[in-house]
């Protein structure tokens, strides 16, 4: 089995034709057809298929429509005399921008675009007043109860001041310029439920979504507001920390809940 495929692989060893012998346009042509990591791990075959791999028009057709405004970005030698491949490899990299405060880049499988908005990108009320709210670095995202910290290398959730989240709902809505629009309602602590079905939000980063919207053009651009409220003064809320607002393709979202979306 080993023997036949080495033939395979680099020729005809033992006389007979193998993949060696495919000529390299053609090996690009199916390359249109696969995946960026299929791709490169089909590159390690033979000469040819190092070749079709690393073909500017098999990258092409990777990179989205729109992938030389992400470039702009970066400043120019970053990416002069690049090919295809290593523009490709270089945004599917998170390309921070707007003084860090936000990332884009391309989901490594197919292309396209994403990009994260940090809490610090954000418009939050009471922000400069820390009897509210705290700036806490840390190497985490995402939203969840509770103040993290680390003690003796272990990660540790206090939550003396998590309160009034089980009380009622937070209300997250988005909108877009095009008139598009979406909301929902979520729960954020819910203690007793939560242990009751062996689940455990406090202490754990969540990901709510809020909704999705349609780009038919990049042009004009799509302007996309979004918000999280719970404005109900009838009682205090304390202990929500708060990270960043993913925007992705609605059909990642599953690779994006096992967190292998980047």
């Amino acid at each position: 089995m080993g023997a036949s495929l080495s033939n395979l692989t680099e020729g005809a060893g033992m006389g007979g034709p193998g993949l060696g012998d495919i000529p390299e346009s053609c090996v690009a042509c199916v390359f249109m057809y696969l995946t960026p990591p299929e791709i490169c791990n089909l590159a390690r075959l033979n000469r040819a298929f190092r070749g079709a791999a690393s073909s500017d028009s098999v990258w092409e057709n990777k990179l989205p429509s729109n992938y030389q405004d992400l470039l702009h970005i970066l400043p120019p030698d970053r990416y002069l005399n690049f090919s295809k491949k290593d523009i490709f490899a270089l945004l599917s990299r998170p390309l921070p921008f707007d003084d860090g405060n936000k990332e884009v880049w391309l989901d490594r499988v197919t292309g396209r675009v994403c990009m994260s908005i940090s809490a610090k990108g954000m418009s939050i009320t009471g922000i400069e007043d820390r009897r509210y709210w705290t700036w806490v670095p840390t190497e985490e995202s995402r939203l969840h109860l509770g103040r993290f910290s680390k003690r003796l290398g272990r990660r540790v959730c206090n939550f003396d001041h998590t309160h009034g989240w089980d009380i009622k709902p937070v209300r997250f809505e988005l909108s877009t310029s095009d008139g598009q629009q979406a909301s929902c309602e979520f729960c954020l602590d819910e203690t007793e439920q939560d242990e009751a079905n062996g689940n455990q939000k406090r202490g754990c980063w969540i990901d709510y979504k809020v909704g999705e919207f349609i780009v038919t053009d990049s042009e004009p651009a799509t302007e996309v507001k979004f918000s999280m409220k719970q404005i109900d003064c009838t009682h205090s809320k304390g202990g929500l920390c708060v990270d960043s607002v993913f925007i992705i393709p609605s059909d990642l979202k599953d690779r994006k809940r096992r967190g292998i979306l980047k």
